[in-house]
């Protein structure tokens, strides 16, 4: 395409863009409507929020995280990774695990504390927003250290979403309302907040690899946690995040050992 007589803003040669293909294959088509399926759901989980149901409103974002957790794979699989997914990805995580857990907890406990409640509400969004940009800025660069070992850098989008909800998963356990408090609901909210955008490495599926011995165990460990799911699905989640946050300390721990290990192979590199 040859530049326009007037060189205007918009000329494709003085930006060195290329022209964008004319459609979508079906290969290309079906992750990414996972993706869109995703923030629907997040943004449903609202909708339900407003209306009082908290229930439906966090088991909207969780399906929203079930299906994060399965465009990825879909793509790979299908050969279908591009640029575009991976912003749509990001854009869908921002709203479903950023803003839509951010409102539910807002509209469920923090508006009793108006101007606190939302600044912890605004905390969580902005950190998860803040988390997906650095996933986005680092997502070319060859040299990753967590991420060559196996770990992952802070708590992701969908789990800190997750771990958010543990006091609306305690409450609708129970019925208790000490855990509606919206001052304690603030705190833990800026918490997860702070997680997901520290420089911390948390366990990723790369470095969470069972021993032989022991595999058939996690298999029949996998099935009783989902019956637990199926059955009494607010204290399991409730235990689902008290786990995690006990393998927190551990991946810590861990990715310490290696960042010895590595600093030792630079120091003798013959050996």
């Amino acid at each position: 395409m040859s530049p326009s007589p007037g060189g205007g803003p918009f000329d494709s040669d003085d930006f060195g863009r290329q022209r964008l293909p004319r459609g979508l294959t079906l290969r290309a088509l079906v992750p990414n409507a996972i993706t869109s399926a995703a923030l629907c759901c997040g943004l449903t989980g609202i909708r339900f929020a407003i209306g009082g149901d908290f229930r439906s409103a966090v088991l909207a974002v969780i399906v929203a995280g079930v299906l994060d957790g399965i465009d990825g794979r879909v793509a790979r699989l299908m050969k279908a990774q591009s640029r575009f997914g991976a912003e749509l990805d990001s854009l869908s995580d921002a709203i479903s695990f950023g803003v839509a857990p951010a409102l539910i907890l807002y509209l469920w406990s923090l508006q009793e504390v108006p101007r606190f409640g939302w600044f912890a509400a605004l905390a969580l969004a902005v950190c998860c927003a803040l988390r997906l940009a650095r996933f986005n800025a680092r997502i070319d660069m060859a040299e990753q250290p967590h991420k060559s070992a196996g770990f992952l850098t802070g708590v992701p989008a969908p789990v800190g979403a997750g771990l958010s909800f543990l006091p609306l998963y305690l409450w609708i356990a129970s019925g208790r309302e000490e855990f509606r408090e919206p001052i304690a609901v603030a705190i833990w909210a800026a918490l997860i907040a702070f997680m997901m955008i520290s420089n911390m490495a948390t366990l990723g599926w790369g470095a969470m690899r069972p021993r032989r011995s022991i595999r058939l165990e996690v298999i029949a460990l996998f099935g009783l946690v989902i019956a637990a799911l199926l059955t009494e699905p607010w204290l399991t989640l409730s235990a689902i995040c008290v786990v995690y946050l006990a393998l927190v300390p551990i991946g810590v721990v861990r990715y310490a050992r290696v960042r010895r290990q590595r600093a030792a192979s630079a120091a003798h590199p013959a050996s």
